[in-house]
Order: C-alpha cells, then structure tokens, then sequence
C-alpha cells in the first residue's frame, strides 16, 4: 500500500465523504458534518434520494462492468468512506480475481481503508492516499496494483463538482482517459444544475466544506465525448438499468456509463 502523506483530522469543519456518510445513514460522522448535512436535507430533500441512488447506481454499473462487460481493473476516485457494497465487494463478488485501486485524500477515508478495504484472495485492493486532482500521481501509483496497458474502469461518482472549473474538469476526465487503453469504461455521475440545486451547493459552500458546484446538463453530458455510452445513454442515475421499476421523480443526478473506442 502507498505510504501516505499524513494530514490533521480537523472535525470541525465539515467534509463532503463524512456530510455524504451521514445522509446514507452511516456513522462515521461529526456533529459539523451533521448540522451542515441536516441543514441541506431540510433545504434540498432529494439530497438524502441523490446519495442513495449514487450508491445505487455504481453498484449496478460496477456488476455490470465486471460481469456482462468482463473488467477486472478499477479506479475509484474520491472514494469517500467505505460503506456496504463498496467497489471491491460488488466488482469480486462477480468475478474474484478484480483488482481495485481507491482514491482519496481524506485523512478519516485513509484510516477506514486501512482497516476495512480487505481483498479477496484471488484479487487486489489498494488505496492511493492523494488529490484525484494529480492525475499523474495516482496513475504512477496505481500501477503498482493496475496493468494501466488492460482496460481499466475508471469511476467518477459525484466527484467532479468540487472541480468548479468546466475546462479543468473536462481536461482532468481526459488525462485519466487518454492514459488507458481502448475498451476502459468511464462511470461518472454529478449533479444537474437546479433552482435548488444551486441552492443547496450555495448553502454547502457558505457552511465551511469545500464547494461542490451544479452544472448544465450539456457541460455534464460533454465529459463523455469521445466515448461510446452504454444504453440508456446520459440521465438520471435512477433511470439506468433499475434493478426494480423506479419510483417517485427521477434524481437531480445525472451519469453514464461510456467505454473508450
């Protein structure tokens, strides 16, 4: 595992992987990532549907990937905290043998995953303690555990609106991108830009946590250029591949599923 650059656990202030551990229901929370959480929820409900749902929905795409679609490589970035169903459980349990990689800079992510992201015995799971940010980095150290020259599916799930920058995202999806091989799969999801949504990214930013921005559904849809998505295409994550009929209205959380030609 790579030895990490450690940081001060400040709890103080809030932080998105515990504020979004705290609207899944988990525990691995403080009283700031709580007040800040539960002001959102009271402001923007659908927030508590849109972490579920993204849960939802890069567990359906990641049995997908490892099953029907044959990955055995995975590049989680901003992983957040562990939670049931997590990348490696859901990619080996359909096929033993997958390898994961877990981004993250987060000092309590990097604890959790020292004790709770185990392997099983015929696959791999490492955690890269860096800024998603630094692509360079984390491709240099997750091919200590990737074959970047095989497919590899990269995740990017509700991740990409702490990048307020449309250009800087849409390049850092690209320097991920360009560095993998044909047949790997982007798997990204974010929030489209609402009257509430703006709202709730105004209220999260003015609460202490780093900003998470909304965008246009076109710029969202625009990080799949160059990409051939898998059916239903670009929506909302509820929309695609339901393990059930959805109910009520779909989630203000777009995504896709895209494999690189």
């Amino acid at each position: 595992m790579t030895p990490p650059v450690e940081q001060e656990l400040n709890n103080g202030v809030p932080h998105s992987a515990r504020i979004w551990n705290y609207w899944l229901g988990g525990k691995d929370n403080y009283e700031a990532d709580r007040e800040l959480g539960q002001r959102m929820a009271e402001m923007f409900p659908q927030i508590v549907d849109i972490a579920r749902a993204s849960r939802q929905f890069q567990t359906r795409a990641v049995r997908h990937l490892a099953g029907e679609a044959g990955i055995r490589q995975f590049l989680d970035l901003g992983t957040g905290l562990p939670t049931a169903e997590a990348t490696h459980e859901v990619a080996q349990a359909a096929a033993p043998a997958s390898r994961i990689v877990y981004v993250d800079h987060d000092p309590i992510v990097l604890a959790h995953a020292r004790a709770l992201l185990t392997s099983g015995p015929e696959g791999a799971t490492d955690y890269v303690h860096a800024d998603l940010t630094d692509a360079s980095t984390v491709l240099r150290e997750a091919a200590r555990t990737l074959d970047l020259t095989q497919p590899v599916a990269v995740l990017l799930m509700s991740t990409l609106g702490h990048v307020a920058d449309d250009a800087q995202a849409a390049a850092l999806v690209r320097a991920y991108l360009d560095a993998l091989p044909s047949g790997s799969h982007l798997v990204l999801c974010d929030t489209i830009e609402t009257p509430l949504t703006k709202a709730g990214s105004d209220e999260y930013a003015d609460g202490g946590a780093v900003p998470y921005i909304s965008r246009p559904q076109e710029i969202v849809a625009s990080f799949a250029n160059g990409l051939e998505l898998l059916p239903p295409g670009f929506g909302s994550i509820t929309l695609w591949r339901p393990d059930t009929p959805p109910t009520g209205d779909p989630v203000e959380q777009w995504g896709f599923v895209g494999v690189k030609p």
